[in-house]
């Protein structure tokens, strides 16, 4: 009995990848990309990136804003007891603190998470989308319908690959921007000043 199951749900399963253009076509080379191995090789491999780049970042997130923020309430505490270690500790637990918010501020941990989340989301919907053959895949013939899938997950990892740029690039010049500005540059001489 369960090998008439498995027959079945094998052949149940060859029909339904031939259906969506999974199956290898008659007259495929092998060096060919079909649906099926594009989806193996670069959509599920790309997904499951971004779904452990977005589970990393959203624990680095959680870790950075717990530390500052449990560390921002325990300051004062240390400040107002008259213990001996209180003031060396509420030093130390300012300074983790700053840490904290300064790294989150060059990483931000919180956008790439997003960014990773959402891409991984998208690209999981475009396959349920084409092996359906539903949204953007309704009525195309097989190889339009793969065409179409290609393009869309590649423009949907260079958009992410673009927007994470530009959250790194962000943070490097929000931050060149409080170095350059907060500390005051040293000044320069004026016009004439030598020539006294």
């Amino acid at each position: 009995m369960g090998e008439e199951l498995t027959g079945t749900w094998q052949g149940g399963c060859t029909r339904g990848m031939a259906e969506v253009g999974d199956a290898p076509e008659p007259g495929v080379q092998s060096g060919e990309m079909t649906p099926q191995r594009y989806i193996e090789t670069r959509l599920s491999q790309y997904q499951g990136w971004y779904d452990a780049k977005a589970t990393r970042m959203k624990a680095m997130h959680l870790r950075m804003r717990t530390v500052s923020v449990v560390g921002g309430a325990l300051v004062p505490v240390f400040v107002n007891l008259d213990l001996a270690f209180a003031r060396v500790t509420a030093t130390v637990l300012s300074v983790v603190v700053v840490a904290a918010v300064s790294l989150e501020s060059v990483y931000r941990y919180r956008e790439q998470w997003k960014n990773y989340r959402s891409t991984e989301q998208l690209l999981g919907h475009e396959r349920v989308y084409f092996e359906t053959k539903v949204g953007p895949y309704h009525n195309l013939p097989k190889r339009d319908a793969f065409s179409t899938l290609v393009a869309r997950v590649e423009k949907a990892i260079a958009n992410e690959n673009s927007a994470t740029l530009n959250v790194m690039t962000l943070g490097g010049q929000v931050n060149s921007d409080v170095q350059q500005h907060g500390i005051p540059a040293a000044r320069e001489p004026e016009a004439g000043a030598g020539e006294k």
